[in-house]
This record gives C-alpha cells, sequence and structure tokens, in this order.
C-alpha cells in the first residue's frame, strides 16, 4: 500500500495561522489545590490529602496532543521510559518505571486490569489504543499492589475512557496525517494516517458512546539497514459504552471492544545476528466485554467490576508462533465512609488466565484486600492496606503498605511531607512457565519492596513542585540467559524524580520534570539515568494555543547482537513542537505538530530505525 502525499506545504500554511491572534484571553484557571487524584487510595481525594506524587495527565493535555500515541504522551512523565515509542510504529515496547520492567507494570482501563497472559511479561500492549478515546490518565509509581494486586510493582497506569455527552446526540470527528520518516529520509510525504469518530449522548437515565478509530502508519523500515522494505502498521478500534442509571442508588455501566492490529517487522536474529530486513508480520486481535453494577447507600458504595477478554496473536517468522488467550477478572469491593476523616475499602479480586502453548495452561488467584485513609483536620494523613494474594501454583502471600503524609498551610497553599513502605509479589507469567522459548515451571516468584519520601509545595497561583527519593529492592528477579530463571542475588534500584508546574503569567505554564535512575549492583538495559522532560505552553486566546515540549535522555547500556556485548548508547535531545486554532464556536480545530523538529540523529535500540523530523497535520470536529 503506498499513500504518499506531500503534507509540507499545507504545514507551512497552517503554522503562519499561530500568528493570528484576535480573540480576548479567556483561558482556564489553574487551581492546584482544588485537584482530585483517585488511583491511589480509589476515594475522590484532594491532593494535598494523598500521600503520593501522583502523576494526572488531563483531558486538556490529550487534546494538546492530538496526533501522538498514548506512548509517546506518557513516556514524557517523571520516572517513566517507554522505549520503543520513538522507533517504527510497530516496535515492541518496554515499560521501564524505577528500574523494572513491562512484567512489574499494571494498566487499568475504566478501574479493570486489562493484560496479556499469552505475553512474556503478561502485560498490556500499549499499541492497541486510540488516545482519541481516553479522557484522562492517572499514573502512580512505587508498589501498589495492596490495592490492585500481582504485577503492580512499579507502576498503575490508569486509564479512563471518554464519557457520554449531556445532550441526547452528539458527534466528534478527528483526522490527521502526517510523515514518517527518518533523519537521513526527510521526503515530507504523507505516510501516518489518523482517523476516529464517535457518536455519544445521553437520554433519560440512559446514556451511549460508540467510536471506531483506525491508523495507518508507513515510511519507515523496522530494521536500520539501506534500501530495506518498509513496514507498515495499521490498527482499528471499535468501542461501545452503555450505562444505564436505574435510581439514585443503582447504576450499571456495560463495555464492549475490539482492537485489532498489525505490523510488518524484520527477523531477529538472523544468522548474522543483527536486525534483517524479512518479510515477517505481527498480528494481534483483542476482545473485551465488561460490566459495572454500583449500588450507593447512606456513606458507602458498592461495586463489581467484572471482564472478559480473549486474545488472538501471530508472529510470522523464522519463529513463527500462534498464541491463544483469555482472561475473566472479578473485583468486587464496598467503599465506606465512617466520617470526612475515615475511610475504608474491602474487597475481593479473583483472576482466572489461561493461554494456549504446546497444551493449554492456566491458572487463578483469589486475593481479598482491606485499604483505609485518615484525613485528620490538622494535616496527618494516612494510606494504609493489606493484600492476602491466594495463587494457584504458588499459595498465599501477604503484601502491605504504609503510606503517611503530613500536610500544613504555606502561602495559600500547602507543604506535604510524604512517605511510603510497600510490598508487592509477581508470580511467573505463564509464557516463563510454560511458553515456547526457554520456559521454566520451577520459577519462583518475585518479591519487591519499596521505599520512598519526599516534599511537595503546591498554591492557588498556579506553581507545584514536588522530589522524592525512592529505593526499591527484587527478590528472586525472573531474568533470561539461555532460559527463564531467577536471579541467585538481590537487586536494588534508587532514584530521584523532581517535578515542577509554573504558571509564569496568565495563559503562559511552564512544566519540567527530572529523573535519576541508578541500579546498585548489576546492569539493566535501555535505561537512562539521567531523564529530562520540559515543556512551555501558551493560550494566546481561547481559540488559538502553542506548546515547544524538550527532552533529554541520558546514556544507557543495550546489547549488540553482532557481538553479544553491552553497548553504551549516546544521549540525546529532541524538541517538538505543537500548534491549535478553533474555529466555528470552538466546533472546529486545526492543529499541527513538529517531532524531532532539529532532526537529531540518535540509536533508541541497537540496530532498528529511529523517526527523523516529522510533521503533522489534523482536524477535530464536535458535533
Amino acid at each position: 500500500m503506498n499513500k504518499k502525499t506531500n503534507v509540507f506545504g499545507v504545514l507551512c500554511f497552517s503554522m503562519s495561522m499561530v500568528g493570528f491572534a484576535q480573540q480576548q484571553i479567556d483561558s482556564t484557571t489553574v487551581e492546584q489545590l482544588d485537584e482530585v487524584v483517585v488511583t491511589d487510595s480509589r476515594f475522590d481525594l484532594k491532593r494535598e490529602h494523598s500521600g503520593k506524587t501522583v502523576i494526572k495527565i488531563s483531558k486538556n493535555e490529550i487534546e494538546n496532543n492530538q496526533g501522538r500515541s498514548i506512548s509517546e504522551l506518557i513516556n514524557t512523565k517523571s520516572g517513566i521510559e517507554i522505549n520503543g515509542s520513538r522507533s517504527a510504529e510497530g516496535q515492541n515496547l518496554g515499560y521501564y518505571v524505577r528500574g523494572g520492567n513491562n512484567r512489574q507494570v499494571l494498566v487499568l482501563i475504566d478501574g479493570i486490569q486489562v493484560n496479556d497472559p499469552s505475553l512474556v511479561s503478561n502485560e498490556f500492549d500499549l499499541r492497541l489504543l486510540d488516545l482519541n478515546t481516553i479522557e484522562s490518565i492517572e499514573i502512580i509509581k512505587g508498589a501498589a499492589s495492596t490495592l490492585y494486586g500481582n504485577a503492580a510493582a512499579t507502576a498503575v497506569i490508569s486509564i479512563t475512557t471518554k464519557k457520554s455527552s449531556k445532550e441526547k446526540v452528539a458527534a466528534n470527528f478527528l483526522t490527521v496525517v502526517g510523515t514518517n520518516q527518518s533523519q537521513d529520509d526527510l521526503n515530507y510525504y504523507g505516510s501516518s494516517f489518523t482517523n476516529s469518530v464517535s457518536v455519544n449522548g445521553s437520554v433519560d437515565k440512559f446514556n451511549y458512546l460508540a467510536s471506531f478509530g483506525n491508523r495507518y502508519v508507513d515510511g519507515l523500515s523496522a530494521a536500520n539497514l539501506e534500501n530495506a522494505e518498509k513496514d507498515a502498521f495499521s490498527r482499528y478500534n471499535t468501542n461501545l459504552k452503555l450505562g444505564y442509571q436505574f435510581s439514585d442508588a443503582f447504576e450499571m455501566t456495560a463495555f464492549a471492544s475490539y482492537d485489532k492490529l498489525k505490523t510488518d517487522i524484520d527477523g531477529f536474529p538472523p544468522p548474522t545476528y543483527a536486525p534483517g530486513d524479512t518479510f515477517d508480520a505481527y498480528y494481534s486481535n483483542q476482545t473485551r466485554f465488561a460490566i459495572a453494577p454500583k449500588f450507593t447507600y447512606n456513606n458507602g458504595s458498592f461495586q463489581v467490576n467484572a471482564a472478559y477478554s480473549k486474545i488472538d496473536r501471530e508472529t510470522i517468522s523464522s519463529f513463527s508462533t500462534t498464541n491463544e488467550a483469555e482472561s475473566y477478572v472479578v473485583d468486587a469491593f464496598n467503599k465506606y465512609v465512617f466520617n470526612e476523616d475515615f475511610y475504608t475499602i474491602v474487597g475481593v479480586n479473583h483472576a482466572d488466565y489461561k493461554s494456549l502453548f504446546a497444551t493449554n495452561e492456566s491458572y487463578s488467584n483469589t486475593d481479598p484486600y482491606l485499604n483505609m485513609v485518615y484525613v485528620s483536620d490538622f494535616g496527618l494523613n494516612l494510606n494504609a492496606g493489606m493484600r492476602l494474594n491466594n495463587h494457584s501454583e504458588y499459595g498465599s502471600h501477604l503484601v502491605y503498605s504504609l503510606n503517611p503524609s503530613y500536610s500544613v498551610p504555606v502561602d495559600a497553599g500547602y507543604l506535604k511531607l510524604l512517605g511510603s513502605y510497600a510490598t508487592s509479589f509477581i508470580a511467573p507469567n505463564l509464557s516463563q512457565l510454560f511458553g515456547y522459548f526457554g520456559a521454566n515451571p520451577n520459577l519462583e516468584p518475585e518479591d519487591n519492596r519499596t521505599i520512598e519520601g519526599g516534599l511537595e509545595f503546591s498554591n492557588k497561583k498556579g506553581f507545584r513542585v514536588n522530589g522524592l527519593y525512592f529505593n526499591r529492592n527484587e527478590e528472586n528477579t525472573i531474568i533470561y540467559t539461555t532460559g527463564y530463571e531467577n536471579a541467585t542475588t538481590d537487586a536494588t534500584v534508587h532514584g530521584v524524580e523532581v517535578e515542577a508546574e509554573i504558571k509564569i503569567i496568565d495563559d503562559l505554564f511552564f512544566n519540567a520534570n527530572y529523573t535519576f535512575t541508578e541500579l546498585k549492583e548489576g546492569t539493566r538495559l535501555r535505561l537512562p539515568k539521567h531523564k529530562v522532560n520540559a515543556g512551555l505552553g501558551y493560550s494566546f486566546s481561547n481559540k488559538l494555543f502553542a506548546s515547544v515540549n524538550y527532552q533529554f535522555v541520558g546514556e544507557r547500556l543495550d546489547t549488540d547482537f553482532s557481538t553479544y556485548q553491552n553497548t553504551k548508547l549516546k544521549s540525546y535531545s529532541l524538541i517538538d513542537l505543537y500548534f491549535s486554532q478553533k474555529l466555528i464556536k470552538n466546533k472546529l480545530k486545526l492543529f499541527a505538530g513538529i517531532t524531532n523538529l532539529l532532526n537529531e540523529d540518535y540509536t533508541e535500540i541497537i540496530g532498528f530505525t529511529t523517526k527523523g523530523r516529522n510533521v503533522s497535520l489534523g482536524l477535530n470536529i464536535n458535533l
């Protein structure tokens, strides 16, 4: 398939529009003290009462990043490195949070755990998601197994999908055309196409949302070789969300989705033990159904989140594999608020995972859990909990967390001291136990312990800064040598995370974060020791917005499979620009983006292509 459209001239015209600001300045005032966070406690708590430095990606921030992928957006946050997000579109993603890996990150969609039991790390593949279907994202880092169970050791990424309009019928249409080119091939042909449409609304007690999206990207070879064939990526997303308010006390929400991706890949490793230009391919189809009934009563609520997922994957290569996987997840919990100071949640989480390898394999876990939140009127806040993991293969294992914080009023804001001690339990995954490559049915579970301590200051003038130190210890880390095995020594990772948000003047905002991550003993691949993100955004009016974003990624190690030696990769810096203009009573938005403005030449993964300077143009219509 060869879709080529020269978009450079159109981009220049769109950028010229940025010079015209004819509307009165009328931006939204940022009230940091009123920000509410949910993921760290499952209760709606003001940020000043939370014992974590929760990352919140708002609806507005997502709208100011249209045209990007969810992994690219999350990759700008502190403590997180999504490796592969800067490479060819179909590149596998590595979730490196606080020195961890994919199997230590848990993803939630509308409060329901999602993963793929057939994958080596049992993670959820973020490539399947369309950012245009997402309302907001919350990220908590550190061990959160007491609330969320197995795998929530380094981070929980909680994704909330878009809500229905209050109107009877509303619609949204988005289309983006962009380039997809390397540093050495700046032809500015249209090689990236994204389209999304949704219809939603509310009628009496009933609400609905139906959406469809597709993304097609061509123009780059996965392998970094001269004259290599292009490896195309395509994805389709279909979503349906229905809700009904039976009474003031009882409501029901149902979800259904079908996500399909297909990407061309290049062989690894061919006889030369380096990425080769082959005609291999990878397919992944995911079907999900979920229901979430909720009953509300005086001072509390009882809710059940239940979901069924089916995933079919196929890799066509010299090592072709076919995977079929199913998961059933039920999380039933009761939330009770004794008074304005004391909140409790008691629940049971059951999950059953199945996957086909040489034979059908499965395991299950049933975990009762308890979490309590105390918010005093003198500044002390306490979040504590415990969970008993009952695993069908590994028996019972207790995890717990203690997360105190203390805040004092300062300068129309607050200064908060926070700390945390938490443990987590990670059972080996089905693929590691019974999979096609290097399986070891004798693996032991992994235990993690995380300690955090830090400070946060925030005020109503639009200024917030926080910093913390973390120390994470892993026992029985599962590693791969000639096969999967437990490491004989502990691994300890420590680091520092610093974040700042500043309203410099009305409508001019600056944000930045810095992460230092260090493994005290041993090595971790593709994990930068130093990473910096910074952004400057200005609303010229309530219709015209522009931003510039900077990212620095420090030196890190990767394996060169031509020598089987670890090689140090050079640091690099990227600069991105974004512009948007709203028209016709804000129902029409035109936007343009430029990534890697200076066309930095760098390596993300040895032997694979990285993106050079790329441009995109988009149109978003709300009806």
